[in-house]
């Protein structure tokens, strides 16, 4: 195979050799002249043919993870090698108070790794990590709890045990050292891996041992033996870690008087932070959490050291001179890089460009191809940081990502961090006692818990929710998915319904009226423009490639599959209209790019309609630089130019000479005449006004048209809309960000300090939100005492239109480096320098504020910071206190996406059909909206557009929801699921289950984290087929009571009756004379049939009537 030719080349090369040689006798070794991952190809040949153990030290924590990947991606999982990486315990070195459980585990995973025989170890580190003492090798191996399949064990001994090992006991195990106790099941996550462990007794003895993933609570691999280990960060006696190190260790270290300066650093911050600490009775003093920076050099002379790029080159050690160069930069120009790598290929070289996107490697290949350079290179498919030319092995190996000149990202373990956000999301969406939901028919009511209830001497459970004048309402078990919590805008309270009054019957006539105004418009405009005919574009060009090629990020899935997307509809013969949604900064205007570059190539002309001045320009400034090497001219028209300007820019676009043109609302006045427009992209459709969209129409008729937004719709609305309009939602992140750093504290002028102060030193500029206009100007003479030198602008929504637009040009422009503004930078100010945001009284913005805010930084690939400044914790109240902490956790790009997905379902839904519909959002809650939309654009397809969707109709089920009313004991036990809400998030889950592969993986999911199923609990689980089939067969209702079952059928589709589905009734009441009827009461029609003493029984009598 090519990867293991490739990697072979390496093996047989004589810096290799002279290395290996070098270990077995020197003990200081020096490797001059490398160059990119020129290091990492070299330490995997020389571990391939030396084995043992190896230390890896870099400088940096951002270098050490990149070293890490590639020799991840070099050895590939290789049988025999454990490569482990080793961080510091605490996200910011030296602050002694809460480690990162991800970083102790890490951290645990190497001791007990260094502890066991292994023929190749290698850990990868930095002098923070090393720095942190940690626990003895006796005391970690007297700490640690060895279990196997079959051997005794009693519950509470574990259950003492694990309590004095200072594990904690929670309902849900999602982060390391914790531990849940379900009956005869226990979870534990110990520190030495990644994923927790169940065991599952049988009486007093193991029965199985698994490993579970705690996001979804599942099983995933059995074991024969575990063990668990506690949190070696509470060990009082420490030591260095060197001295778990094996004597015939190699250390490798790139420049480590670079390390060693860093510990001396660092422990002198660390006695620092010591000191100013006021109670510091009871901690650890620095000596003994830190490595004394003596003893490390003390300890390094005890092992081989192999150093590598050393400033000052040592006289003691060997030297070993490579010919390595990095790789050069090409500035995206394909034919330069071609000449270069012919002239390398005449000289013998051996040519390899190395990615780990099989994407990329096939877009090289084909501009290669179009080139006429098929053969030029081998591709490889291991992903490496970066390249490098060696020029003694005549070997050159370059990135993709280089040549592309994308921003390469390193990945790290996320099991933890995802495990928690998934709890807190469950959280968030938890039903508590005293929460709003609304009944889809007897509206908004107050949930006040699970309640056991008595069906004539049979026991039940049921939710009990409390209306207005203080009704209750108790709500079957079954019916759980005709009820929702109430989402309106945060904060506004609503009004309780009365039950048995018509208020909630006419709020929802109400809003279902208004929708299908809404919905009519859209499904007419679809219609209209499947009979329009327009331009269809031809196939990609190789420039096309060229340009997907060269983006600085990684596609995401959404991305890729919404690019082919809009590209094949452009290339059909009915013009197109896209809708494409996406969060903050999710890669829409690239998408918008790709799309006007498709059209330019097939000499077409494209306009791009914004909402503001700013956008106008800001996007005028990303067009140009992303198409700057492609033959395609760009402008732009605002009131920001001269009418003169203007006038000739105009005058282009009449002959032709300007390709892509964008503005605001002026693009659609009267005076803008296009030679040849093919495509019209509009951005942020929702904000502007009902006369420009007119206007719009006109223009739309048979041009394609593609609309961006980033409002999210909820995914339940897309399907209702996915016939009205041709949409593309983008929900994953980019990969290549990094996390905005969040920090959370009180207000500090310090911290204000530095952290202004960091960013201006690395050139970068400052977002400093203060939402209120009258003492913004006090909040800038602050800073401006703070920082004297930094240039600082204010602005705010209060301010001229064009001295507002005027300031936030200047600060793309980096003519200051702190903007001072109210939220108005919410909305699209894109400005990839300004990588920090410090947000004063963080707590009065709601999640979706905060995401949206914090998305305005980290949109380039330097490492963004966002400060959340507020009140002391007592004065937060709790909903502020949980905001916020979501907000701290949930760092990655594109996590937010869910929490703010409730805040934002609410305006995204009022923008998208419309302004005037978020009042009727507010009246019936988010979730009732959804149902009457569905239901109003089911009506609209059936009735006023049947002709249309004649074919999607053809297999429309009569029935769309069976209520079930039985007085049989179907429930999930208390000594079975002992937790009232996580039996109600069962309930909730097992209401929303429609295939027979859902309902088998729920009866999983139960065997799995509860133990075997019982009885009453299959029944209810049965119930679920039962009702899908009872839809299927016509029954609106179905009541198994008294040993009888009665199905009524609908009353609403009086087509129904002339139906094969009827005609099977009539069938199977014809062959069943005895204890089966047919009978009429109140104009609906019952089959009624006898003797029906259990579930069982039921499910096979419905089968019958299926001829199933």
């Amino acid at each position: 195979m090519l990867t293991d030719h490739f990697r072979e080349i390496f093996l047989k090369s004589s810096t290799v050799n002279t290395t290996c040689a070098a270990i077995l006798n020197e003990s200081l070794i020096s490797i001059e002249n490398t160059a990119g991952s020129h290091l990492s190809f070299l330490s995997h040949a020389v571990v391939q043919q030396a084995n043992g153990y190896h230390l890896f030290v870099l400088p940096e924590k951002e270098e050490a993870l990149y070293f890490f990947n590639d020799l991840e991606n070099i050895f590939n999982k290789e049988r025999g090698t454990t490569l482990l990486f080793y961080p510091a315990s605490y996200r910011r070195p030296y602050q002694i108070i809460d480690p990162d459980p991800t970083c102790v585990l890490q951290r645990t995973e190497v001791i007990d790794a260094l502890s066991k025989q292994r023929k190749k170890l290698l850990v990868v580190t930095y002098p923070e990590a090393i720095v942190e003492k940690v626990i003895d090798k006796k005391r970690f191996e007297k700490n640690n709890i060895l279990l196997s399949v079959s051997e005794d064990l009693e519950l509470d001994l574990l259950n003492e045990l694990l309590i004095e090992m200072s594990f904690e006991k929670v309902d849900h195990v999602y982060e390391p050292g914790q531990f849940a106790v379900r009956g005869g099941i226990i979870d534990v996550f110990s520190y030495s891996n990644e994923l927790p462990y169940r065991i599952e007794l049988f009486g007093d003895q193991i029965d199985s041992l698994r490993e579970f993933n705690p996001v979804d609570q599942l099983s995933i691999v059995t074991h024969q033996k575990i063990k668990i280990i506690p949190n070696i960060n509470f060990s009082t006696n420490r030591v260095s870690f060197l001295s778990h190190l094996p004597k015939q260790t190699t250390i490798w270290g790139k420049d480590l008087e670079v390390a060693q300066k860093k510990m001396e650093l660092g422990f002198d911050t660390a006695n620092k932070v010591f000191n100013k600490i006021k109670d510091n009775q009871g901690l650890l003093l620095p000596i003994e959490m830190y490595l004394a920076p003596v003893d490390f050099s003390k300890k390094l002379s005890e092992y081989t050291v192999i150093e590598w790029n050393r400033t000052l080159k040592s006289k003691d050690s060997k030297a070993i001179v490579a010919s390595c160069v990095p790789q050069p930069s090409f500035n995206k120009n394909f034919e330069l890089l071609v000449n270069q790598l012919n002239q390398w290929k005449e000289d013998s070289y051996k040519i390899f460009i190395c990615s780990e996107q099989d994407s990329q490697i096939k877009r090289l290949n084909a501009i290669f191809d179009d080139l006429g350079q098929e053969n030029l290179c081998d591709f490889i498919s291991v992903g490496i940081h970066e390249g490098f030319i060696d020029h003694k092995e005549k070997i050159v190996v370059f990135t993709d990502h280089q040549i592309f000149e994308r921003y390469h990202r390193f990945s790290t373990k996320k099991t933890i961090a995802k495990s928690k956000e998934s709890f807190t999301l469950k959280e968030i969406y938890n039903l508590q006692k005293g929460d709003f939901v609304v009944h889809i028919d007897h509206g908004i009511g107050e949930f006040s818990g699970l309640e056991k209830i008595d069906a004539q001497g049979k026991e039940q459970e049921a939710i009990r929710l409390i209306y207005k004048g203080g009704d209750i309402l108790y709500v079957s078990i079954h019916s759980l998915h005709r009820i929702s919590k109430f989402s309106g805008k945060e904060g506004t309270v609503p009004t309780l319904n009365k039950l048995g009054s018509s208020a909630w019957a006419v709020a929802k006539q109400k809003a279902k009226k208004k929708i299908k105004e809404v919905a009519f418009d859209l499904i007419q405009l679809y219609a209209k423009r499947k009979m329009q005919k327009g331009f269809d574009f031809q196939p990609d060009t190789y420039l096309q490639n060229e340009l997907e090629a060269s983006f600085k990020y990684e596609d995401t899935p959404d991305q890729l599959t919404t690019t082919e997307a809009v590209k094949i509809d452009m290339e059909k013969p009915h013009p197109m209209d896209r809708l494409v949604c996406g969060d903050v900064g999710f890669g829409k205007t690239e998408i918008a790019i790709r799309a006007a570059f498709k059209a330019v190539a097939d000499n077409k002309q494209v306009a791009l309609l914004v909402p503001t001045t700013v956008l106008a320009f800001q996007h005028f400034k990303t067009f140009s630089e992303r198409l700057n090497d492609f033959p395609c001219s760009v402008d732009y028209i605002n009131r920001f130019k001269s009418t003169k300007n203007i006038k000739q820019t105009l005058e282009k676009v009449k002959n032709g000479e300007v390709d892509i043109l964008i503005g605001t609302h002026r693009l659609i006045s009267k005076d803008v005449v296009f030679k040849d427009l093919g495509l019209l992209i509009i951005d942020e459709e929702q904000k502007f006004g009902v006369g420009v969209k007119d206007q719009l129409k006109n223009l739309k008729v048979n041009i394609d048209t593609l609309t961006l937004t980033a409002t999210p719709i909820p995914r339940t609305l897309q399907f209702s809309l996915m016939n009205a309009r041709d949409l593309s939602i983008i929900n994953t992140p980019p990969p290549n960000r990094f996390p905005v750093d969040t920090v959370v504290q009180t207000f500090s002028e310090t911290t204000i300090q530095d952290a202004i102060n960091y960013e201006i030193d690395r050139e970068g500029q400052v977002f400093f939100v203060h939402n209120r206009v009258q003492n913004i100007n006090e909040v800038a003479a602050m800073i401006q005492r703070l920082c004297p030198n930094a240039r600082i602008a204010i602005g705010h929504g209060k301010l001229e239109g064009k001295k507002l637009e005027a300031v936030i040009l200047d600060f793309m422009d980096g003519r200051y480096d702190i903007l001072v503004a109210t939220t108005i930078i919410e909305s699209g100010i894109d400005i990839p320098n300004a990588n920090t945001i410090i947000i004063n009284n963080a707590n009065h913005f709601g999640l979706s504020d905060l995401h949206q805010l914090r998305g305005r930084v980290g949109r380039s690939n330097k490492k963004a910071f966002a400060y959340l400044f507020t009140p002391p914790p007592q004065h937060l109240s709790t909903e502020a206190r949980k905001r916020l902490q979501a907000i701290e956790q949930f760092s990655d790009l594109g996590s937010g996406f869910n929490i703010a997905m409730r805040d934002l379902d609410i305006r995204g839904a009022g923008d998208l059909l419309g302004a005037n519909q978020s009042g009727f959002i507010n009246d019936i809650g988010f979730d009732t909206y959804q149902k009457i939309l569905d239901e109003a654009i089911l009506e609209l397809k059936e009735n006023e557009f049947k002709e249309i969707f004649k074919e999607e109709l053809k297999d429309k089920p009569f029935v769309h929801d069976c209520i079930l009313e039985t007085d049989m004991s179907l429930i999930i036990p208390d000594d079975y699921v002992n937790q009232i809400n996580e039996r109600l998030n069962l309930y909730k889950k097992l209401d929303q289950l429609k295939t027979a592969t859902e309902i088998e993986g729920f009866k999983i999911e139960l065997k799995d984290r509860f133990g075997e199923i019982p009885v009453e609990t299959l029944d209810l689980i049965g119930t679920i087929d039962i009702r899908e089939k009872a839809k299927k067969i016509g029954f609106e209702k179905l009541i198994i009571k008294n040993n009888k079952m009665v199905g009524k059928f609908t009353s609403k589709q009086p087509k129904y009756f002339e139906s094969p589905s009827f005609s099977g009734i009539l069938y199977f009441v014809q062959r069943h004379k005895k204890g089966v009827q047919l009978k009429e009461k109140n104009n609906q029609l019952s089959l009624v049939i006898d003797d029906v003493p259990n579930i069982k029984i039921v499910s096979q009598i419905i089968n019958k009537i299926l001829g199933l």
